[in-house]
């Protein structure tokens, strides 16, 4: 055996320094953070998007319009749909079941009525709203409505 083929014992070298360990350690006193200030801090994160003092992006970029937090979105369905579903299916009461059979909604959505189209067949429908064309149009195909 010679002081050549010395090596330390397993488990006693760690490849990462252990920050805070004493002077000797090579990170120890402030351990790693430097002198003072927030960074130093224990419990310290910075909060998203901040820029070091400047004015962050989302302060900087100008906001405009308008968001109604009481608007009621509805899944508009056109009279045009409702005939051509009457014609090849041969449906003549439309309720948010068929509608959503047949692709024209999906979950749980509103529903409103909307005059575009032309419509011959007579159905029923039932809906969350219509609008007066599309009321106007089955009625005078002999159809009815129904609000849920």
């Amino acid at each position: 055996m010679s002081l050549s083929k010395l090596s330390p014992a397993k488990g006693s070298v760690h490849s990462e320094k252990r920050i805070g360990r004493g002077h000797g350690s090579g990170g120890g006193g402030t351990a790693t953070r430097g002198h003072k200030g927030a960074k130093s801090r224990s419990g310290y994160s910075k909060k998203i998007g901040f820029e070091g003092g400047q004015m962050p992006l989302q302060r900087r970029v100008p906001k405009f319009g308008f968001k109604n937090i009481n608007r009621v979105e509805y899944k508009a369905i056109n009279l045009d749909s409702l005939q051509m579903l009457a014609e090849t299916k041969g449906i003549t009461e439309f309720n948010l079941d068929t509608f959503l059979a047949n692709g024209l909604i999906s979950g749980t959505k509103l529903v409103k009525i909307l005059g575009r189209g032309e419509l011959k067949a007579s159905v029923k429908v039932e809906a969350h709203h219509f609008s007066a064309k599309a009321v106007s149009a089955i009625e005078a195909a002999g159809g009815s409505i129904a609000k849920i």
